[in-house]
């Protein structure tokens, strides 16, 4: 049986600069259907890695004729390129098996496959083991009634089967299969973080979130649990990524890393292994977890890593609370302080668009940040992704006005706020971009900073004019 996993052509987040992420989900999707089945003739398809146009994929799929074909579908944003590449494995050969999965799809699955005909197996949460079953019964000519966590095409109806519990054996997942890309792995980069030609990789140290943030779609796919792999098997692929591919810069995909016992215990596997004066790595955290772990810090230094994007969120602490995001405004700003005095690039990121945003609270947002001071600002517009519980919110209560799925990028506004409409949205946007980025000392405070990576960071968005993009977009 031969299976194709596809990273279909796509536009990327404009906000991270130039960089183009290993296709990770579908790699993780890979290696276990392989670990599982040796007989699978497994493809990976990474469209925007070899330059590959729609036309090109087309002309990729008639030549290898795969019996199943699955697009990353990361993002809501992402929903239409990966409907594109589906519809075209169908027009190729009708008998293609076509699957998805991820947060958006897993939110809407039965909505989906009654506008998407050309699409005929969405897998729901989790994908390892599911897909898994999937291929097995494709492979045996059986049923899917008895697969747990699908929902599928049958006679003409939508079946939805039962749920299927997590997977709790997270430490003995393979590696994601790298090599099936192994010619592009060139290819991968994240300018602005890392410069154009350090090899990249990303690594997924754990899944879930124990908090519960209304926006996050997270929170919702894992079932607010939060399941890590041991110190050790993350620094083994630290390791992997490293030796076989010469991988420099990692990025920790986990929304929230968190930090404590088992960050000492990476921190201690990463430097036993001798590379950590050769590594950079990147990872997302709270920022009240800083400020209680802060001892931690000088050692994470220690073991390479180089920026922490910290979800700072709002200056109100009322926003704060209608997020759920039980952090306040005080720890924020400490955690930019703890920091910048560890050499850590320190990133935070900021919402607008809550429903009771006004010009002037977020004119007082735009004052908080000018006073934490971060290295770098990158601010969105609150979206509501299906399946939070903002978005069922926002839908019941009419305020969604924008149902283009690849809007939902978090730089389009997609609802109103009591005081302002949508346009006024957007247009506040580029004002805190304007507001943190259009000051001259703060550019060349960046461009001459002490701290390495933030000069690189603010000479590739003098070069890029990041301000001058954001306006033309709108």
């Amino acid at each position: 049986m031969k299976i194709m996993f596809v990273e279909p052509p796509k536009e990327f987040w404009f906000v991270m600069g130039e960089y183009l992420p290993p296709p990770l989900g579908i790699l993780n999707l890979a290696a276990y259907l392989r670990e599982h089945d040796d007989t699978l003739e497994i493809e990976v398809v990474d469209c925007n890695a070899e330059r590959m146009t729609w036309k090109g994929l087309g002309q990729r799929i008639a030549s290898s004729q795969p019996n199943l074909v699955a697009p990353s579908a990361l993002a809501t944003c992402n929903t239409y390129v990966a409907i594109r590449t589906i519809g075209m494995a169908k027009d190729v050969n009708p008998d293609i098996t076509t699957v998805v999965g991820g947060q958006h799809f897993t939110a809407l699955a039965r909505e989906t496959l009654e506008t998407y005909p050309e699409l005929d197996i969405i897998v729901r949460g989790e994908g390892e083991q599911t897909l898994l079953e999937v291929v097995q019964c494709l492979k045996g000519n059986l049923p899917l009634s008895d697969v747990k966590g699908i929902t599928f095409r049958h006679n003409d109806k939508i079946i939805v089967n039962p749920d299927r519990p997590f997977f709790e054996g997270l430490e003995d997942l393979p590696f994601p299969a790298y090599d099936l890309v192994e010619d592009y792995m060139k290819e991968y980069h994240f300018t602005m973080m890392a410069g154009r030609h350090t090899p990249y990789a990303l690594v997924e140290a754990s899944r879930g979130c124990p908090h519960n943030c209304n926006f996050c779609s997270q929170c919702v796919f894992w079932g607010g649990r939060w399941r890590s792999k041991s110190p050790k098997r993350i620094a083994d692929e630290f390791e992997y990524c490293y030796d076989k591919f010469g991988t420099r810069f990692f990025w920790l995909t986990d929304d929230n890393f968190g930090l404590g016992k088992r960050t000492d215990e990476l921190c201690d596997e990463i430097i036993s292994k001798g590379f950590a004066d050769d590594i950079m790595w990147f990872m997302q955290a709270r920022c009240d977890d800083i400020v209680n772990h802060q001892t931690i810090l000088p050692k994470l230094r220690r073991a390479g890593l180089t920026w922490i994007l910290a979800g700072v969120e709002s200056h109100s602490p009322e926003t704060l609370a209608s997020f759920n995001k039980r952090i306040n405004p005080t720890a924020s700003k400490e955690a930019m302080r703890i920091m910048k005095l560890n050499d850590i690039f320190a990133q935070a990121t900021l919402i607008i668009g809550e429903r009771s945003d006004s010009h002037e609270t977020i004119q007082g947002l735009r004052a908080y940040v000018n006073d934490i001071d971060p290295d770098i600002a990158i601010t969105m517009i609150l979206t509501p992704f299906p399946g939070t519980a903002l978005y069922e919110k926002a839908d019941s209560e009419g305020w969604i006005e924008d149902k283009n799925w690849a809007h939902y990028d978090m730089v389009h506004a997609i609802m109103p706020t009591e005081h302002l409409s949508r346009e006024e949205v957007q247009e506040e946007l580029y004002l805190c971009y304007r507001s943190f980025y259009g000051s001259m000392k703060r550019r060349v405070t960046g461009v001459f900073s002490s701290n390495k990576f933030k000069r690189v960071t603010y000479r590739y968005m003098m070069r890029q004019g990041m301000i001058g993009v954001l306006r033309s977009m709108f």
